[in-house]
């Protein structure tokens, strides 16, 4: 059983949408990153660091070197919010 749950937000269905569209290689990877997410979102592998600015309070994950996924971490509910998927510079404008 997940220690986490992940919400999935509309904006994240169409971001991941597009980027598989995109990057068809790389469903495995994200099905395989949305796992670690649901057993341990700090895992050293997924380099979950928090974001600065106007993206304040917002965590993201690197999937490969260029890509990211922006998320909201809820500890206390035990919830993960997926916000947005894509190459860094699209995901953090």
């Amino acid at each position: 059983m997940p220690a986490y749950d992940l919400l999935w937000t509309p904006t994240f269905e169409r971001s991941l949408r597009r980027f598989l569209r995109r990057r068809p290689g790389l469903a495995g990877l994200v099905t395989e990153v949305l796992h670690l997410l649901e057993e341990d979102p700090l895992s050293p592998r997924l380099r979950t660091h928090q974001l600065k600015g106007r993206h304040a309070g917002k965590q993201a994950v690197r999937l490969t070197y260029s890509d990211r996924i922006v998320l909201v971490l809820r500890a206390t509910q035990k919830e993960i919010v997926l916000l947005d998927i894509g190459p860094h510079d699209a995901v953090y404008r």
